[in-house]
């Protein structure tokens, strides 16, 4: 099975890569294809690679040429397709003020209860 060669990681890539893999505060996607990068600049084989960072082989494939192809901003979120979400908070700090309808049978508000009354994720509540 041939091996995918070395990736070249460009200039002071590689210290914004390391310290990416290292943040706490970075979204673990963006953390997890550093250290994609990181590894193929090593050397290491996509299924290696893939076994290590607990990801299938295609997908390291995939991020690989993503970096190959832009850099460091090739690995950040592209923008997805469809009608963007939106949550009126105030609506929802209003409603939580009011109590509940007296046809639920209960005397204070849960996340869960919240959300089905308003039509929206439990979790956006809470």
């Amino acid at each position: 099975m041939p091996t995918a060669a070395r990736l070249e990681v460009r200039g002071k890539d590689k210290s914004t890569l390391r310290s990416w893999v290292r943040a706490s505060g970075i979204r673990a996607g963006l953390a997890q294809r550093a250290r994609i990068v990181l590894l193929a600049g090593e050397g290491h084989s996509n299924t290696e690679i893939a076994t290590r960072v607990g990801m299938s082989r295609p997908t390291v494939i995939h991020w690989r040429d993503r970096y190959a192809e832009g850099g460091l901003a090739a690995l950040e979120d592209r923008k997805r397709s469809g009608r963007p979400r939106h949550v009126d908070e105030a609506e929802v700090v209003v409603a939580t003020l009011n109590p509940p309808p007296q046809r639920l049978g209960v005397t204070h508000w849960s996340s869960r209860l919240l959300a089905d009354e308003l039509g929206i994720g439990f979790a956006t509540v809470a």
